[in-house]
């Protein structure tokens, strides 16, 4: 058995957003007691994290290396044809996740303690971002 569900989500910027609950909400949803969950942002400058969810310093941190391995408007990036912006986010989500598999028990997803799903935007403007779950059990 399988179900898929569209999510969308206004991010307000660079930085991340905790989708925890929206995309268990979903796998409850789905009936699915015992599976995976495949969650997946359709779009080339955002991505997903799983991280730690009681720290917001983890991911302020992990915003800071991102910006150094990935500057905006380095003079060697060729497209930048929205922004500064524009080929750092393409970098930033390429060197991170678009799709994650996680496990489904208990008709939830089976997560560490201190773990969450995070959309995290990589551009510096707000967006609107499409994420997909597709829950298999």
């Amino acid at each position: 058995m399988a179900t898929q569900r569209r999510l969308e989500f206004t991010t307000h910027g660079r930085g991340s957003r905790d989708i925890t609950d929206d995309v268990n909400a979903v796998v409850r949803d789905s009936g699915i007691v015992c599976g995976i969950a495949n969650v997946c942002v359709q779009h080339t400058s955002a991505s997903l994290l799983v991280t730690e969810n009681a720290d917001p310093d983890v991911r302020r941190d992990l915003e800071t290396i991102f910006a150094r391995l990935a500057p905006d408007g380095d003079p060697a990036y060729r497209h930048d044809l929205e922004g500064d912006d524009d080929m750092a986010a393409h970098v930033r989500s390429v060197l991170s996740d678009v799709s994650l598999t996680l496990p489904v028990a208990d008709g939830r997803l089976l997560l560490g303690t201190w773990q969450g799903v995070f959309l995290w935007e990589h551009r510096s403007h707000g967006q609107c971002r499409r994420v997909v779950v597709t829950v298999i059990g």
